[in-house]
Protein backbone atom coordinates (compact mmCIF):
# COMPACT_ATOMS: atom_id res chain seq x y z
CA UNK A 1 0.00 0.00 0.00
CA UNK A 2 1.04 3.42 -0.47
CA UNK A 3 2.52 5.34 2.09
CA UNK A 4 0.04 8.42 1.50
CA UNK A 5 -2.75 5.51 1.79
CA UNK A 6 -1.37 3.64 4.77
CA UNK A 7 -3.25 4.38 8.46
CA UNK A 8 0.44 4.79 9.78
CA UNK A 9 1.62 6.17 6.65
CA UNK A 10 3.69 9.38 9.66
CA UNK A 11 4.96 6.42 11.42
CA UNK A 12 7.71 5.56 8.39
CA UNK A 13 9.45 8.70 9.94
CA UNK A 14 11.82 7.70 12.98
CA UNK A 15 11.48 11.00 14.47
CA UNK A 16 7.60 10.95 14.79
CA UNK A 17 7.85 6.94 15.71
CA UNK A 18 9.39 8.45 18.81
CA UNK A 19 7.61 11.48 19.52
CA UNK A 20 4.33 9.20 19.15
CA UNK A 21 5.79 6.07 21.69
CA UNK A 22 6.76 8.93 24.08
CA UNK A 23 4.07 10.98 23.76
CA UNK A 24 1.74 8.13 24.44
CA UNK A 25 3.08 6.91 27.42
CA UNK A 26 3.01 10.48 28.63
CA UNK A 27 -0.35 11.48 28.08
CA UNK A 28 -1.63 8.38 30.13
CA UNK A 29 0.15 10.23 33.29
CA UNK A 30 -2.12 13.46 32.38
CA UNK A 31 -4.96 11.90 32.52
CA UNK A 32 -4.65 10.62 35.50
CA UNK A 33 -3.75 13.48 36.55
CA UNK A 34 -6.68 15.39 35.32
CA UNK A 35 -8.89 12.97 36.69
CA UNK A 36 -7.29 13.02 40.10
CA UNK A 37 -6.76 16.68 40.03
CA UNK A 38 -10.96 17.24 39.36
CA UNK A 39 -12.22 14.46 42.05
CA UNK A 40 -9.89 16.29 44.62
CA UNK A 41 -11.24 19.82 44.00
CA UNK A 42 -14.64 18.18 44.28
CA UNK A 43 -13.17 16.42 47.84
CA UNK A 44 -12.03 19.73 49.11
CA UNK A 45 -14.43 22.28 48.30
CA UNK A 46 -18.01 20.47 47.10
CA UNK A 47 -18.37 22.98 44.77
CA UNK A 48 -19.17 22.40 41.10
CA UNK A 49 -18.05 26.31 40.63
CA UNK A 50 -14.45 25.60 42.46
CA UNK A 51 -14.03 22.42 39.70
CA UNK A 52 -14.88 25.13 36.78
CA UNK A 53 -12.86 27.52 38.50
CA UNK A 54 -8.98 25.17 38.74
CA UNK A 55 -10.04 24.16 34.84
CA UNK A 56 -10.32 27.60 33.67
CA UNK A 57 -7.21 28.84 35.75
CA UNK A 58 -5.64 26.32 33.97
CA UNK A 59 -6.44 27.69 30.54
CA UNK A 60 -6.27 31.24 31.12
CA UNK A 61 -2.53 31.58 30.75
CA UNK A 62 -3.01 30.60 26.95
CA UNK A 63 -6.28 33.04 26.71
CA UNK A 64 -3.58 35.50 27.39
CA UNK A 65 -0.12 34.37 26.38
CA UNK A 66 -0.31 32.20 23.57
CA UNK A 67 -0.41 34.50 20.70
CA UNK A 68 2.60 36.44 21.45
CA UNK A 69 4.39 32.68 22.09
CA UNK A 70 3.27 32.05 18.59
CA UNK A 71 6.42 34.55 17.71
CA UNK A 72 8.77 33.11 19.96
CA UNK A 73 7.64 29.49 18.33
CA UNK A 74 8.35 30.93 14.77
CA UNK A 75 11.36 32.18 15.42
CA UNK A 76 12.61 30.07 17.92
CA UNK A 77 14.00 26.45 17.94
CA UNK A 78 10.60 24.26 18.49
CA UNK A 79 12.20 20.77 19.50
CA UNK A 80 13.88 22.71 22.65
CA UNK A 81 10.77 24.89 23.24
CA UNK A 82 8.86 21.67 23.49
CA UNK A 83 11.71 19.88 25.73
CA UNK A 84 11.64 22.79 28.28
CA UNK A 85 7.75 22.38 28.35
CA UNK A 86 7.89 19.33 29.46
CA UNK A 87 10.36 19.22 31.90
CA UNK A 88 8.67 21.81 33.66
CA UNK A 89 5.72 19.85 33.54
CA UNK A 90 7.78 17.28 35.45
CA UNK A 91 8.27 19.37 38.18
CA UNK A 92 4.75 20.55 38.32
CA UNK A 93 3.46 17.02 38.69
CA UNK A 94 6.34 16.73 41.40
CA UNK A 95 5.25 19.14 43.43
CA UNK A 96 1.46 17.87 43.26
CA UNK A 97 2.21 14.65 44.35
CA UNK A 98 4.78 16.00 47.53
CA UNK A 99 1.79 18.41 48.71
CA UNK A 100 -0.77 16.16 48.10
CA UNK A 101 1.47 13.30 50.08
CA UNK A 102 1.73 15.02 52.88
CA UNK A 103 -1.96 15.91 53.28
CA UNK A 104 -1.03 19.51 53.19
CA UNK A 105 -2.36 20.41 49.76
CA UNK A 106 -4.88 23.52 49.70
CA UNK A 107 -7.03 24.92 46.78
CA UNK A 108 -4.86 28.01 46.54
CA UNK A 109 -2.07 25.53 45.77
CA UNK A 110 -3.82 23.78 43.54
CA UNK A 111 -4.71 27.32 41.57
CA UNK A 112 -0.86 28.50 41.47
CA UNK A 113 -0.17 24.99 39.96
CA UNK A 114 -2.89 24.78 37.64
CA UNK A 115 -1.79 28.28 36.22
CA UNK A 116 1.76 27.54 36.14
CA UNK A 117 0.65 24.47 33.77
CA UNK A 118 -1.29 26.62 31.84
CA UNK A 119 1.74 29.16 31.20
CA UNK A 120 3.24 26.31 30.41
CA UNK A 121 1.01 25.45 27.50
CA UNK A 122 0.68 28.73 26.29
CA UNK A 123 4.16 27.96 24.51
CA UNK A 124 4.27 24.57 24.62
CA UNK A 125 1.26 23.42 22.48
CA UNK A 126 1.80 25.86 19.63
CA UNK A 127 5.57 24.88 19.48
CA UNK A 128 4.30 21.08 19.29
CA UNK A 129 1.60 21.72 16.71
CA UNK A 130 3.92 23.49 14.46
CA UNK A 131 7.00 21.02 14.94
CA UNK A 132 4.40 18.23 12.98
CA UNK A 133 5.51 19.21 10.02
CA UNK A 134 9.37 18.98 11.16
CA UNK A 135 8.56 15.46 11.89
CA UNK A 136 7.12 14.29 8.80
CA UNK A 137 6.34 17.24 5.92
CA UNK A 138 3.23 18.19 4.48
CA UNK A 139 2.07 14.72 2.98
CA UNK A 140 2.02 12.87 6.07
CA UNK A 141 0.61 16.08 8.56
CA UNK A 142 -3.20 15.03 8.16
CA UNK A 143 -2.08 10.81 9.08
CA UNK A 144 0.29 12.65 12.07
CA UNK A 145 -2.44 15.06 13.37
CA UNK A 146 -5.17 12.01 13.67
CA UNK A 147 -2.11 9.16 14.82
CA UNK A 148 -1.56 11.63 17.21
CA UNK A 149 -4.96 12.29 18.40
CA UNK A 150 -5.02 8.21 18.56
CA UNK A 151 -2.64 7.89 21.35
CA UNK A 152 -4.22 11.16 23.02
CA UNK A 153 -7.55 9.39 22.96
CA UNK A 154 -5.84 5.76 23.99
CA UNK A 155 -4.74 7.73 26.90
CA UNK A 156 -7.80 9.08 27.67
CA UNK A 157 -9.54 5.39 27.57
CA UNK A 158 -6.70 4.13 29.85
CA UNK A 159 -5.62 7.18 32.30
CA UNK A 160 -8.79 7.69 33.71
CA UNK A 161 -9.78 3.76 33.81
CA UNK A 162 -6.38 3.32 36.04
CA UNK A 163 -7.11 6.56 37.52
CA UNK A 164 -10.28 5.52 38.76
CA UNK A 165 -9.13 2.55 40.69
CA UNK A 166 -6.32 4.14 41.69
CA UNK A 167 -7.96 6.82 43.70
CA UNK A 168 -10.44 4.87 45.27
CA UNK A 169 -7.82 2.53 46.87
CA UNK A 170 -4.84 4.69 47.03
CA UNK A 171 -5.75 8.64 47.18
CA UNK A 172 -5.57 11.29 44.47
CA UNK A 173 -1.16 11.78 45.68
CA UNK A 174 -0.17 8.20 43.20
CA UNK A 175 -1.82 9.56 40.02
CA UNK A 176 -0.21 12.57 40.21
CA UNK A 177 2.71 10.95 41.40
CA UNK A 178 2.43 8.63 38.07
CA UNK A 179 2.10 11.39 36.07
CA UNK A 180 5.56 13.34 37.24
CA UNK A 181 7.75 10.06 36.45
CA UNK A 182 5.28 9.61 32.63
CA UNK A 183 7.36 12.68 31.77
CA UNK A 184 10.52 11.27 31.28
CA UNK A 185 9.16 9.19 28.54
CA UNK A 186 8.55 12.19 26.22
CA UNK A 187 11.47 13.91 27.53
CA UNK A 188 13.63 10.76 26.03
CA UNK A 189 12.12 10.80 22.55
CA UNK A 190 12.08 14.12 22.36
CA UNK A 191 16.14 14.04 23.36
CA UNK A 192 17.12 11.20 20.94
CA UNK A 193 15.37 12.56 17.81
CA UNK A 194 17.57 13.68 14.66
CA UNK A 195 16.67 16.67 13.05
CA UNK A 196 18.81 19.12 11.06
CA UNK A 197 20.53 21.94 12.84
CA UNK A 198 17.98 24.59 13.64
CA UNK A 199 18.34 27.39 11.36
CA UNK A 200 16.81 30.92 13.45
CA UNK A 201 14.41 32.47 10.90
CA UNK A 202 15.57 35.63 9.35
CA UNK A 203 13.17 37.87 11.24
CA UNK A 204 13.68 41.87 11.46
CA UNK A 205 10.26 43.16 12.19
CA UNK A 206 8.98 43.90 16.07
CA UNK A 207 7.27 41.71 18.03
CA UNK A 208 4.04 43.48 17.58
CA UNK A 209 4.32 43.42 13.96
CA UNK A 210 5.53 40.19 13.48
CA UNK A 211 1.90 39.10 15.68
CA UNK A 212 -0.40 41.37 13.13
CA UNK A 213 1.30 39.49 10.61
CA UNK A 214 0.31 35.97 11.03
CA UNK A 215 -3.56 37.81 12.52
CA UNK A 216 -3.68 39.32 8.87
CA UNK A 217 -3.44 36.57 7.22
CA UNK A 218 -6.05 34.88 9.06
CA UNK A 219 -8.09 36.98 9.39
CA UNK A 220 -8.01 37.63 5.43
CA UNK A 221 -8.52 34.00 4.35
CA UNK A 222 -12.32 32.92 5.07
CA UNK A 223 -11.76 29.36 5.36
CA UNK A 224 -9.21 29.87 8.00
CA UNK A 225 -11.14 32.32 9.60
CA UNK A 226 -14.11 30.14 9.59
CA UNK A 227 -12.25 27.24 11.17
CA UNK A 228 -11.12 29.65 13.96
CA UNK A 229 -14.64 30.98 14.86
CA UNK A 230 -15.69 27.57 14.94
CA UNK A 231 -13.41 26.10 17.43
CA UNK A 232 -13.48 29.52 19.57
CA UNK A 233 -17.29 28.79 19.71
CA UNK A 234 -16.84 25.04 20.99
CA UNK A 235 -14.03 26.50 23.09
CA UNK A 236 -16.60 28.32 25.05
CA UNK A 237 -19.56 26.11 25.03
CA UNK A 238 -18.99 22.90 23.96
CA UNK A 239 -15.91 21.45 24.82
CA UNK A 240 -16.47 22.14 28.66
CA UNK A 241 -19.22 19.10 29.40
CA UNK A 242 -15.74 17.12 30.69
CA UNK A 243 -15.27 20.37 33.19
CA UNK A 244 -18.44 18.55 35.24
CA UNK A 245 -18.10 14.79 34.87
CA UNK A 246 -17.14 14.65 38.33
CA UNK A 247 -20.26 16.21 39.13
CA UNK A 248 -22.14 14.25 37.30
CA UNK A 249 -20.34 11.12 38.55
CA UNK A 250 -21.12 11.69 42.24
CA UNK A 251 -24.17 13.49 42.46
CA UNK A 252 -26.37 12.84 39.29
CA UNK A 253 -25.69 9.17 38.38
CA UNK A 254 -24.14 8.50 41.78
CA UNK A 255 -20.84 5.77 40.16
CA UNK A 256 -18.09 7.26 42.51
CA UNK A 257 -14.63 7.96 41.13
CA UNK A 258 -14.65 4.57 39.43
CA UNK A 259 -17.61 5.38 38.07
CA UNK A 260 -16.17 9.01 36.80
CA UNK A 261 -13.03 7.23 35.34
CA UNK A 262 -14.73 4.73 33.12
CA UNK A 263 -17.19 7.75 32.04
CA UNK A 264 -13.93 9.63 30.82
CA UNK A 265 -12.73 6.72 29.27
CA UNK A 266 -16.07 6.34 27.52
CA UNK A 267 -15.03 9.64 26.14
CA UNK A 268 -12.15 8.34 24.85
CA UNK A 269 -13.12 5.17 23.30
CA UNK A 270 -15.40 7.34 20.72
CA UNK A 271 -12.60 9.55 20.31
CA UNK A 272 -9.69 7.33 19.54
CA UNK A 273 -12.50 5.15 16.79
CA UNK A 274 -12.81 8.88 15.21
CA UNK A 275 -9.01 9.16 15.56
CA UNK A 276 -8.57 6.37 13.85
CA UNK A 277 -11.20 6.53 11.18
CA UNK A 278 -9.59 9.76 10.17
CA UNK A 279 -5.65 8.12 9.69
CA UNK A 280 -7.56 5.50 7.91
CA UNK A 281 -9.50 7.32 5.45
CA UNK A 282 -8.18 10.99 5.20
CA UNK A 283 -6.55 10.88 2.22
CA UNK A 284 -9.68 9.56 0.62
CA UNK A 285 -12.13 12.33 2.90
CA UNK A 286 -13.89 14.82 1.83
CA UNK A 287 -12.77 16.85 5.00
CA UNK A 288 -15.04 19.52 4.52
CA UNK A 289 -18.18 17.81 3.95
CA UNK A 290 -17.67 15.38 7.18
CA UNK A 291 -16.99 18.73 9.19
CA UNK A 292 -20.63 19.83 8.28
CA UNK A 293 -22.41 17.83 10.53
CA UNK A 294 -19.36 16.50 12.88
CA UNK A 295 -19.72 19.60 14.54
CA UNK A 296 -23.64 19.93 14.81
CA UNK A 297 -23.46 16.36 15.55
CA UNK A 298 -21.07 16.56 19.15
CA UNK A 299 -23.24 19.19 20.13
CA UNK A 300 -26.51 17.22 20.08
CA UNK A 301 -24.76 14.55 21.89
CA UNK A 302 -23.74 16.38 24.26
CA UNK A 303 -27.06 17.92 24.98
CA UNK A 304 -28.61 14.53 24.60
CA UNK A 305 -25.87 13.12 27.59
CA UNK A 306 -26.79 15.43 29.40
CA UNK A 307 -30.65 14.67 30.72
CA UNK A 308 -30.10 11.21 30.18
CA UNK A 309 -29.98 10.34 33.90
CA UNK A 310 -29.18 6.22 32.91
CA UNK A 311 -25.64 5.25 33.34
CA UNK A 312 -25.21 2.98 30.76
CA UNK A 313 -26.70 5.49 28.31
CA UNK A 314 -24.64 8.24 29.24
CA UNK A 315 -21.85 6.32 28.49
CA UNK A 316 -22.86 5.59 25.10
CA UNK A 317 -23.71 9.29 24.61
CA UNK A 318 -20.68 10.01 25.97
CA UNK A 319 -18.73 8.10 23.47
CA UNK A 320 -20.54 9.36 20.80
CA UNK A 321 -19.49 13.15 21.70
CA UNK A 322 -15.65 11.87 22.01
CA UNK A 323 -16.37 10.56 18.26
CA UNK A 324 -17.56 13.67 16.77
CA UNK A 325 -15.61 16.21 19.08
CA UNK A 326 -12.16 14.19 17.67
CA UNK A 327 -13.54 14.09 14.26
CA UNK A 328 -14.01 17.97 14.21
CA UNK A 329 -10.82 18.71 15.88
CA UNK A 330 -8.65 16.64 14.18
CA UNK A 331 -9.88 17.85 10.39
CA UNK A 332 -10.14 21.21 11.86
CA UNK A 333 -6.54 21.20 13.05
CA UNK A 334 -5.04 19.58 9.67
CA UNK A 335 -7.07 22.16 7.30
CA UNK A 336 -5.60 24.69 9.18
CA UNK A 337 -1.95 24.31 9.23
CA UNK A 338 -2.34 22.70 5.50
CA UNK A 339 -3.62 25.85 4.34
CA UNK A 340 -0.78 28.18 6.48
CA UNK A 341 2.49 29.04 4.57
CA UNK A 342 5.38 27.38 6.58
CA UNK A 343 6.85 30.96 7.51
CA UNK A 344 3.61 31.93 9.28
CA UNK A 345 2.81 28.54 11.05
CA UNK A 346 3.59 29.07 14.29
CA UNK A 347 1.83 32.09 14.74
CA UNK A 348 -1.58 30.80 13.39
CA UNK A 349 -1.45 27.64 15.33
CA UNK A 350 -0.80 30.00 18.20
CA UNK A 351 -4.04 31.83 17.36
CA UNK A 352 -6.11 28.73 17.08
CA UNK A 353 -4.47 27.44 20.26
CA UNK A 354 -5.65 30.91 21.87
CA UNK A 355 -9.03 30.02 20.92
CA UNK A 356 -8.65 26.23 21.15
CA UNK A 357 -7.56 26.14 24.85
CA UNK A 358 -7.55 29.63 25.68
CA UNK A 359 -11.40 30.08 25.76
CA UNK A 360 -11.73 27.24 28.03
CA UNK A 361 -11.31 29.59 31.08
CA UNK A 362 -14.31 31.45 30.06
CA UNK A 363 -15.93 28.25 28.68
CA UNK A 364 -14.94 26.69 32.20
CA UNK A 365 -16.14 29.73 34.45
CA UNK A 366 -19.99 29.74 32.62
CA UNK A 367 -20.44 26.10 32.57
CA UNK A 368 -19.10 26.22 36.57
CA UNK A 369 -21.23 28.90 37.04
CA UNK A 370 -24.39 27.41 35.72
CA UNK A 371 -24.00 24.26 36.90
CA UNK A 372 -23.82 25.98 41.00
CA UNK A 373 -26.98 27.45 40.04
CA UNK A 374 -28.96 25.48 37.71
CA UNK A 375 -27.68 22.72 38.02
CA UNK A 376 -24.82 20.75 35.77
CA UNK A 377 -27.64 18.63 34.01
CA UNK A 378 -28.65 22.32 32.41
CA UNK A 379 -25.36 23.74 31.80
CA UNK A 380 -23.76 21.48 30.14
CA UNK A 381 -26.77 20.87 27.80
CA UNK A 382 -27.16 24.66 27.02
CA UNK A 383 -23.62 24.81 26.33
CA UNK A 384 -24.44 21.49 23.48
CA UNK A 385 -27.18 23.30 22.20
CA UNK A 386 -25.57 26.77 21.37
CA UNK A 387 -22.14 24.81 20.01
CA UNK A 388 -24.80 22.93 17.88
CA UNK A 389 -26.40 25.84 16.35
CA UNK A 390 -23.12 28.29 16.05
CA UNK A 391 -21.60 25.63 13.95
CA UNK A 392 -24.61 25.12 12.01
CA UNK A 393 -24.71 28.67 11.36
CA UNK A 394 -21.21 28.58 10.30
CA UNK A 395 -21.39 26.11 7.43
CA UNK A 396 -24.73 26.35 6.31
CA UNK A 397 -24.82 29.92 6.01
CA UNK A 398 -21.48 32.08 6.22
CA UNK A 399 -18.70 29.72 4.91
CA UNK A 400 -20.88 26.75 2.47
CA UNK A 401 -17.98 26.55 0.58
CA UNK A 402 -16.09 25.28 3.11
CA UNK A 403 -17.27 21.63 2.64
CA UNK A 404 -16.00 21.48 -0.95
CA UNK A 405 -12.11 21.44 1.03
CA UNK A 406 -10.43 17.76 0.63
Amino acid sequence: MAASLSPFASLRHRNFRLFFTGQTTSLIGTWMQSIALGWLVLQLTNSAFQVGLISALSALPVLLFSLPAGVIVDRGNKQRIVIWGQLLMLVQAGLLTVLTGMHVITVFQLELLAFFGGCLNAIEIPARQSFFVDLVGKEDLTNAIALNSTAYNVARIVGPSVAGIMIAKYGVAVCFGVNSVSYIAVLIALLMMRLPPHVPAQIHADVMTHFKEGLAFARGDRKIWALIVMTAAFGIFGFQFVVLLPVFARDVLDVGPSGFGVMSASVGIGAMISALAVAIFSPRMRRGAVLRWAGPAFGICVAIFAFMGWYPASLLFLGLAGFFMVLNNSITNSLVQGMVPDQLRGRVMSLWTFVFVGFAPIGSLQVGWLGEHAGAPVAVAVGGLISAAACAWIWFKWVPEISAIR
